[in-house]
């Protein structure tokens, strides 16, 4: 079993980097966050997942540790494929995903390409207390209110096409960093993170 690869990027696709580990280059399928950020030349450690099939030994490889352990509990639900899984992983993090679970809450999956509303709802049902709870903001660092701002703006970058993994994620951390007054304003929380994005950045991020 491969369960982690650490070596120099050689090229980037859409869903998967292939990387140099002693003079061998694997082809690793990977979110896409982790393509986006990844750079040819540099290195690049992934916890990785290896697929057995008859026809094909296929590599999904992920960032953190926790991914690749919600990846092998998407694996359990009924009718979800690695691709599927990896899929979801791309469109939600990690607290997003245990959110929705511990909500019985199937329409973020349902948004995720290739998931059905038959399979949205059997990952909520076939996950539920199987997940880590979602962590929560540290005691004072955020009110009420202004979590309420992440979470539109959150909705207003999804509706604007990225993905909402990206979306959340980049709510948060322009949250974060803004002003006590910005961070309780839509329309100011908005335009940072739409600033942190990068227009360059936008169709590598959306998926």
């Amino acid at each position: 079993m491969i369960s982690s690869l650490r070596g120099t990027v050689l090229s980037i696709g859409v869903d998967h980097v292939v990387v140099d580990v002693g003079g061998v280059g694997f082809l690793v399928y990977v979110p896409a966050d982790v393509a986006h950020t990844a750079h040819t030349g540099e290195s690049l450690q992934l916890h990785t997942s290896l697929i057995v099939r008859e026809d094909a030994l296929t590599l999904y490889g992920f960032a953190e540790a926790l991914e690749l352990e919600v990846f092998t509990q998407l694996l359990s639900v009924t009718g979800v494929g690695p691709k599927s899984a990896l899929g979801v992983l791309s469109h939600l993090t990690v607290d997003q995903i245990a959110g929705a679970v511990s909500e019985d809450d199937d329409a973020p999956f349902r948004r995720v390409s290739g998931i059905g509303p038959k399979t949205a709802k059997l990952i909520v049902v076939q996950l539920a207390g199987k997940l880590h709870p979602p962590v929560a903001s540290a005691p004072g660092k955020t009110s009420s209110a202004a979590d309420a701002v992440v979470a539109q703006v959150t909705a207003a970058l999804v509706g604007l096409g990225w993905s909402e993994k990206v979306a959340g994620e980049a709510a948060v951390e322009t949250a974060d960093g803004a002003s006590e007054a910005d961070r309780e304003s839509v329309p100011a929380l908005l335009r940072q993170a739409l600033a942190a994005l990068g227009p360059a950045k936008t169709g590598g991020a959306r998926g």
